[in-house]
């Protein structure tokens, strides 16, 4: 997800700015920035938002429905190490996607609301 480490943002910021991405009922729980990319979890998928080009009119949104995700790690950040990570295995797919997040990011939440869309459907 680009270079930077994401950030944490406001959820009803990212739900207002992709409306049209969202289901009826769809929830955005959690969701992080880079300078550009976005990537958030609603109570349904993953969904990464990659702004290309030099002024951002190229867009490419990828859906990762938790059905798919065939596991999932969190690790956290070290002294020296100043993001923690998630990465995702994917079904089809022989290479994890790698999210760098912020040493601030609310860890727990991120697996609670993993579990619950992988484990508990």
């Amino acid at each position: 997800m680009g270079l930077f480490s994401a950030t944490e943002v406001d959820t009803g910021e990212i739900a207002q700015r992709y409306e049209a991405l969202l289901l009826a009922g769809e929830e955005v729980l959690i969701a992080f920035k880079t300078v550009r990319d976005i990537a958030f979890l609603t109570d349904r998928r993953l969904c990464l938002v990659n702004i290309q080009g030099w002024v951002g009119k190229k867009v490419a949104i990828q859906s990762i429905p938790y059905r798919s995700i065939t596991r999932f790690s969190l690790e956290t950040a070290g002294t020296f190490d100043l993001e923690a990570d998630m990465v995702f295995w994917l079904a089809g797919s022989a290479t994890p996607l790698e999210i760098k997040i912020g040493r601030g990011s609310n860890l727990a939440a991120i697996q609670q609301i993993l579990a619950q869309g992988i484990l508990g459907r």
